[in-house]
């Protein structure tokens, strides 16, 4: 796999035993329930998280008193295993159903459970294009990525959302019943509808990476996990021949870019450190060069996505000189964006780099232009513009922006402007 034990920085027999169940939650009961599924049908979703949370627990209580297994991934295979067997063998009128679809002659307790690597990877990929069904909504795809595919519990679902348990399970329930009611099988679409599925695969990790970089969870495992997740999906679609394309590869370029600078955005106290503010030493290098071999590996075929686009801004920034030629290089990638992909954040985004390409008075007007006036980033960024130049406007936009913001830290980050404002202002 392409980030092979991602989620840990040392490997498994470093932990020590409170580490090492939660550790392998995270990593393993995915890949058990995406088998399970594919093995019983989206009908009996249910029933696969059960038995891969009941493997967990069986876990629990053994370990505890017996210690830890030589093997303890291979241990919980086996264990879910046998508990498969076991529920397929005590629920006879279940059983014949599932082998009548697989259209198997195998006895219930013969039945193949295979936890190799190959079908785990397999049934992963194909539960990712299930979930991303058009059938279903943005929101409840993520939802379900989350809850199926990287094994967060209800509890961190919410907590990323900013929401409560119950409103998750709600959405959860709702998107496992669509699922059902849309009789949607668990498989890898077919070769022409490969691209036009894959576009909401590419969305959906898109939306899952951006829950985390720019998560409000005070949470900094969390937020990172969120990240490292969509990164491990992203890599599948890599990894499989039909899913290896240039847009794939420009997504993961683009989480590569952002996730290397993961450490230097917060401080000591969770706040956001601005991009001009990061302490560079911080900026994971290595994340940045299979950034750079994603980004070049995109570059074969003809057709340019927002992916590419962003990747290319993305990796820009990793280059800390603020050199016109870099802002120019991230202006003119910034018009392409805006023709394949309009959006309101991405021409505000641009005018700060034509504020360093052609000055800040032409940026004022171009800012202004687009009015948002119900964007706190929109008033914040006038701010920053005006600032030097009319320091009383910049002071009533950055007041402006902390009027209408939404969320503690960015609060916290408009204030912190004004004082800095307030600093430099004559006695």
């Amino acid at each position: 796999m392409v980030f092979t034990d991602i989620r840990s920085g040392h490997a498994l027999k470093d932990m020590n035993d409170r580490e090492l169940i939660p550790h392998l939650f995270r990593t393993e009961y995915s890949k058990i329930t995406a088998v399970l599924c594919k093995l019983f049908g989206l009908e009996h979703i249910e029933i696969a998280e059960d038995i891969a949370s009941e493997t967990f627990l069986s876990a629990l209580e053994t370990w505890t008193y017996n210690g830890i297994p030589a093997n303890p991934t291979a241990w919980l295979y086996a264990v879910a295993k046998n508990k498969a067997r076991n529920h397929l063998a005590r629920h006879r009128t279940f059983a014949d159903k599932v082998v009548a679809q697989l259209k198997q002659s195998q006895e219930p307790q013969e039945m193949e459970i295979d936890l190799s690597v190959r079908n785990i990877s397999d049934s992963q990929l194909q539960m990712l294009f299930t979930i991303c069904h058009p059938a279903i909504p943005t929101e409840a795809q993520i939802g379900l990525a989350l809850r199926i595919l990287c094994g967060f519990g209800i509890d961190e679902i919410a907590s990323a959302f900013l929401t409560n348990k119950e409103a998750i399970n709600k959405r959860l329930f709702r998107a496992r019943e669509q699922l059902r009611d849309e009789s949607i099988r668990i498989e890898f679409p077919a070769e022409p509808e490969i691209k036009d599925r894959l576009e909401a695969v590419l969305t959906t990790l898109y939306l899952l990476f951006s829950e985390g970089y720019y998560s409000e969870s005070r949470d900094p495992v969390l937020r990172e996990e969120l990240c490292i997740e969509a990164m491990r999906l992203t890599s599948l679609l890599i990894e499989n021949d039909q899913t290896n394309l240039p847009a794939a590869n420009a997504l993961l370029a683009l989480m590569c870019f952002h996730a290397s600078r993961f450490k230097a955005r917060r401080d000591k106290e969770g706040m956001v450190v601005l991009y001009d503010d990061q302490d560079e030493t911080l900026w994971d290098q290595e994340l940045i060069a299979k950034g750079a071999a994603f980004l070049h590996r995109a570059t074969k075929g003809n057709r340019v996505t927002k992916y590419h686009l962003e990747a290319g801004i993305a990796y820009k920034h990793t280059a800390k000189a603020d050199t016109k030629e870099k802002w120019d290089g991230i202006l003119q990638l910034y018009n392409k964006l805006l023709v394949i992909e309009y959006s309101p954040i991405a021409a505000l985004n641009r005018t700060y780099a034509l504020s360093k390409v052609k000055g800040k008075e032409e940026a004022i007007a171009e800012a202004e232009k687009l009015n948002l006036s119900d964007n706190h980033f929109y008033f914040t960024l006038l701010g920053e513009l005006y600032k030097g130049i009319d320091n009383a406007t910049a002071m009533d936009n950055f007041q402006k922006a902390l009027l209408i913001a939404r969320t503690n830290t960015d609060k916290e980050t408009i204030r912190r402007k004004i004082k800095d404002l307030q600093l430099q202002a004559p006695r």
